[in-house]
Parts: C-alpha cells; sequence; structure tokens
C-alpha cells in the first residue's frame, strides 16, 4: 500500500522538529505482518549516524509488564502467588493501616505508598541534572531507603493508584529468589530468547559491542540535544532493558496471540495469564478535559491499570493495551489493539514529542481512522491557532500568547520589566474559545474571537488583534 502512512511519516518528522527530538524509531504490526517500519533522524547526532528500524533504545518502563510476565510464568509453575504478601518472600515491613501489601498490589503500583521517587533522583543524578546522591546498588540499599515509608502511606493497598517504582525492584529481587536465577537471566531465558528477541539485552558489553545503538540525549529547556548514556545496572526490573522495535513487535504479537510464541515453538505463558495482565485492576487518576462537542470522545474515560499494561476503553470504539517508558535520555511506547490485531512500537533517544502520542497517532492511521480527532492533538491545533503577537489599538500595546504544553501564558516584555501569565483553558471548542487567569486574589476571563479570518482577544480591560506569528 505506498503512500498509506506517508501523512503519518511527515507527522512524525514535524514533531521532532518542533521538540528537538533526535531519533525514533516505529513499527506497525497487523495481524502476522509489518506493515510500516523505519527509522527517522539520527541515532548519534554527533557521528551524523541515522535511526534504522533496528536500532536499539532503553524503553524504560516498558520493562514493568516483562516483570510482570515473568510472575505469571512463576505462578503457573506454582513457584508464588500475586496474592502472596510481600513479606512472606521479602522483608518490606511496610503494612499500610494494618494490611498487607501483596504482589498484585505493587504489580498494580496499589500498595498504597505514593511514588518515593528512588528512580527519578538516580536518574537525574546520572544524567547530571542534580547534585543529590542516592547510594542504591541493589535491594538491600532500597530496603533501607524504604524504611520509615509507613509513615508515608496514603491508603489501603488496593484502594488507589500510585506509581511506585520501587515496587517493581522487589518485584525483581522476588524473581530471583523464587526462580534462582538473575533478573536479566530469568528474561533471557524465558521470555526473550523463546520469543526470538536476540538483541534485547541488560548487558552494557552487549549493547556497546551492537553496531546500531541510539546515542540516548538529554533534551534541555532550551532545545540542546546533549548526549548521554544509559544507566546500566541501576535500573532493572522497573526500566532497564535495551530494545528493538522488531523485537518488541515479536513481544506484542505473542499478546495478540494470547501467550503463544509468533515462531511457533511453543508458548510463553498461557492465555489465562495474558488475559489476567490485560484486566482492568485499578482506575488511573487522568481523565480527558476537552469537550468533545458532537466529536468521538477518545481517551476521556478514565484508563486502567493491569499488571504491568495499562488500558484505555475507547480509542475510536476499541480497547488500547500498552505502556510508556521513560528514563530522561529515551521514551519509549508500546500498544495492541486486541480486537482489530494490530499493534504499534516507538523508540525514540530523547524526551522529546511523547512516543505514546506518535503511537497513538501511528495506529490511527493504520485504522484508517483521523488522528485529528485524538484530544492531545484537537488541544496542540486549537491553542497553536491561537498563539501570536497581539496589538491594542494602534500599536499601543504589546501581548505575547505562547503555547506551553496544553496552556496559552500571555508574555508581557519591555526594556526593564518581563511578566508571564498562564491562561487557564474553559472551553476551547468553536469560534469563541475561552480561558481565565488568577491574579491579586481573582478570576479573570480571557475570551479569543475569530472573526473573518482575524484572530482577537479581550484580556482584562484590553482588546488585542493577532498581527503575526511567536
Amino acid at each position: 500500500m505506498p503512500g498509506r502512512f506517508v501523512a503519518l511519516d511527515e507527522f512524525i518528522l514535524e514533531k521532532m522538529g518542533q521538540t528537538r527530538l533526535p531519533g525514533v524509531s516505529l513499527a506497525l504490526l497487523a495481524g502476522d505482518d509489518v506493515v510500516h517500519q523505519r527509522g527517522y533522524g539520527f541515532r548519534d547526532l554527533k557521528d551524523g549516524l541515522p535511526a534504522t528500524p533496528e536500532t536499539l533504545y532503553a524503553i524504560g518502563s516498558v520493562t514493568k509488564s516483562f516483570t510482570c510476565l515473568a510472575l505469571m510464568q512463576l505462578q503457573e509453575q506454582g513457584k508464588l502467588s500475586v496474592d502472596d504478601p510481600i513479606d512472606r518472600h521479602i522483608p518490606l515491613g511496610v503494612q499500610p493501616f494494618g494490611r498487607p501489601i501483596r504482589l498484585w498490589h505493587l504489580m498494580t503500583h496499589t500498595s498504597g505508598i505514593p511514588a518515593l521517587a528512588y528512580a527519578e533522583a538516580v536518574l537525574s543524578r546520572e544524567h547530571g541534572s542534580t547534585e543529590k546522591w542516592l547510594p542504591i546498588a541493589g535491594v538491600d540499599d532500597l530496603l533501607t531507603f524504604m524504611s520509615g515509608a509507613e509513615g508515608w502511606v496514603e491508603t489501603c493497598p488496593g484502594e488507589r493508584w500510585f506509581y511506585l517504582n520501587e515496587g517493581y525492584v522487589l518485584l525483581g529481587e522476588i524473581i530471583e529468589r523464587v526462580s534462582g536465577l538473575s533478573y536479566p537471566d530469568y528474561l533471557r531465558r524465558h521470555i526473550l530468547q523463546p520469543l526470538g528477541m536476540g538483541r534485547s539485552t541488560f548487558d552494557r558489553a552487549a549493547v556497546e559491542a551492537d553496531a546500531d545503538v541510539a546515542t540516548p540525549h538529554l533534551i534541555t529547556s532550551e532545545g540542546e540535544a546533549l548526549p548521554s548514556h544509559y544507566s546500566f545496572g541501576r535500573i532493572l526490573a522497573d526500566g532497564g532493558l535495551i530494545s528493538s522495535v522488531p523485537d518488541l513487535i515479536r513481544y506484542l504479537r505473542m499478546f495478540l496471540l494470547g501467550g503463544r510464541s509468533p515462531s511457533g515453538s511453543g508458548r510463553i505463558a498461557a492465555d489465562a495469564s495474558i488475559q489476567a495482565m490485560m484486566e482492568d485492576r485499578v482506575r488511573l487518576p487522568a481523565t480527558g478535559w476537552l469537550e468533545s462537542a458532537g466529536r468521538p470522545a477518545l481517551l476521556h474515560q478514565p484508563g486502567s491499570y493491569g499488571y504491568g499494561l495499562h488500558a484505555y476503553p475507547d480509542f475510536f470504539g476499541h480497547r488500547l493495551v500498552g505502556h510508556g517508558g521513560s528514563v530522561g535520555v529515551a521514551t519509549a511506547y508500546m500498544g495492541f489493539i486486541p480486537s482489530r490485531d494490530v499493534a504499534v512500537a516507538v523508540l525514540a533517544n530523547g524526551a522529546g514529542y511523547a512516543a505514546g502520542q506518535l503511537g497513538m497517532v501511528a495506529l490511527a492511521a493504520l485504522l484508517g481512522e483521523d488522528p485529528e480527532h485524538l484530544p492531545f492533538l484537537r488541544i496542540e491545533r486549537l491553542l497553536d491557532g491561537l498563539a501570536g503577537v497581539y496589538e491594542t489599538f494602534k500599536g499601543t500595546m504589546q501581548i505575547t500568547f505562547r503555547r506551553k504544553g496544553d496552556l496559552l501564558q500571555a508574555e508581557f516584555r519591555d526594556k526593564h520589566h518581563q511578566e508571564n501569565v498562564p491562561l487557564i483553558p474553559e472551553v476551547l471548542e468553536g469560534d469563541a474559545p475561552r480561558f481565565f487567569i488568577l491574579a491579586a486574589g481573582r478570576r479573570s476571563t480571557v475570551e479569543f474571537h475569530r472573526k473573518d479570518g482575524a484572530v482577537e482577544v479581550l484580556y482584562e480591560r484590553y482588546k488585542l488583534r493577532r498581527i503575526g506569528p511567536v
């Protein structure tokens, strides 16, 4: 189908340019066939090396689904149960409100412990973004770090979703104690090798010996892409795997086949285990806020989290299952739609335009749907259409409205002063988008109006007209 994904390729390159993202690799699967795969931009900026469909990247928290799959395998073998209290395997010693934390609570991020940010601290130090030093080299150090977390709990286990990287470190240790193998060796023997994911690894030497590896980059707030490095050994079961989109496509195909290996070599897990991983276990806190105004209310329903996977109930009428990942200097997304037998894998060597959003646009293209109905794209288009330089009558005063994520920011500048005021969206649909600002304890409305191709704004006592782009 020549040209089917031309618009997708153009979109990806556009967003990479806007966010200074060096390189991306993507693959789309339909049934047994990879219908589109390619690299975009650079796997290495310094030497000008292009990203390819085979390039290796860190996949971050996409690793969590591998951790949960390993636990489901061990449960099938009778070596553990996901309902086991954590303290049966590892001495955590934290019982929120007197209730035991079970394995499945850590698998679903419902332990009752809010994020303790160990991984954030480790990665920030690794990439030179902070001076804080957190000497966590293994599970014993982590348990010491978590000492006192009893007083940090917020809910009983199973009640509320709090993303907890620390919990997945403990799950990796449990896999090691129960299986008698290191976590990397267990995954290699029981998941990676059986699926033919021969280049996926946790090993520094294997990565450095590979001829097609992305150099990770730290993207600064000024848009500079600084070459960085991966955190080998410091992040494992919670986000340490290095992989490629072809390898991840093999992994995703296994989910679509209910646990069977795509090569026909046997089962990786029972269908019941795969279905259990995808089951809705806890509601995710974030929901969509953009009014649909008669358009499909995509991704507005609250998502859910299962065992190392999240799900959204309505992606163009289908349930979308997947997970994202980030280690700060590399980002990732994998997603699949069981009812349509399709999947996507996206990897990038920086934190620019969200890999998950690239993946959703790619899936929309694969399904033949209009990605412009996706809420994040509609918000981008609406705000970009309002951003610009505005002037009052005869140019007596000027305000620049600049898009900042899902907000607009009003910027006032003269020779001696600068003030930035965020505009909070209220209504973004139609020809009269409306925002509000907060100042001096008061809330004021900011109204934009589109008239005959021009854009005007009523800001406090002023009326301004757009005269040009930012």
